[in-house]
């Protein structure tokens, strides 16, 4: 889950937390461009002998990305998880040549996240893939729950559509909590356009659970000593 919030200035005088601006604008910048460079990609209709000349080209690029990798459990050092920061989001992520990237911002009752799909996330001609609008109301029931103090993870996702999601155009999706029972909680939300928010054109309802101690720390090794997932007197209900 990330923050609904960007990432805030640096402490005045505070070296550690310039370097991480510092570390965190730099990937911004490279996945803007990725963006950019995804975008042409699926949008050129350039020869076969372009085409080979720049997958060489972006093969040299990558090759010069070195340095220690991080596996698929390690959390990145720019991130803040759970519930902060997270820089690699296909959804959310600045530095994610995948995502739109969704900007986050808490609201009363909930979040709302604004953002515009581009011809990378094409289902139907002209309209988004509805697997990206699940996975967009996805991450923003992650924020919702998060922003009410109880960050979990997803067992239930029921997604309506309404109406085809438009491409390049600015969209505004929403999400709340909408109740408790125990570890579990219940939540709502849909995706409109910024022009028209009356016209629902995906809807969906999510549920999520807040691990327990033990299955936290063994999802999750990287974080090592977990103290608390829930408020303590939620820690003992199944």
């Amino acid at each position: 889950m990330n923050s609904p919030l960007t990432p805030s200035s640096p402490t005045p005088h505070d070296p550690a937390a310039e370097n991480m601006e510092r570390q965190r604008r730099a990937i911004a910048a490279l996945g803007h461009e990725l963006r950019l460079l995804v975008d042409a990609t699926v949008r050129t209709t350039a020869s076969p002998a372009a085409l080979n000349h720049l997958a060489d080209r972006v093969r040299a690029l990558t090759g010069q990305l070195t340095g220690h990798r991080r596996r698929p459990a390690d959390i990145p050092e720019v991130d803040e998880f759970p519930g902060g920061v997270r820089m690699y989001s296909p959804v959310t992520g600045a530095g994610s040549p995948l995502a739109p990237p969704m900007r986050v911002t808490p609201v009363d009752g909930g979040v709302v996240g604004r953002c515009r799909l581009g011809i990378a996330h094409e289902g139907p001609p002209g309209y988004g893939h509805g697997g990206v609008s699940a996975m967009l109301l996805d991450e923003l029931f992650g924020w919702a729950c998060a922003a009410a103090g109880r960050p979990g993870m997803t067992i239930s996702l029921g997604t309506r559509y309404q109406g085809p999601v438009p491409l390049e155009t600015p969209l505004l999706a929403s999400a709340r909590v909408t109740g408790t029972d125990g570890r579990k909680t219940f939540v709502t939300g849909s995706i409109t356009t910024e022009t028209d928010p009356s016209t629902v054109l995906v809807e969906a309802d999510g549920i999520f659970v807040a691990p327990g101690l033990d299955m936290a720390r063994a999802r999750f090794p990287a974080l090592g000593s977990i103290t608390s997932v829930l408020p303590d007197e939620e820690m003992t209900q199944p």
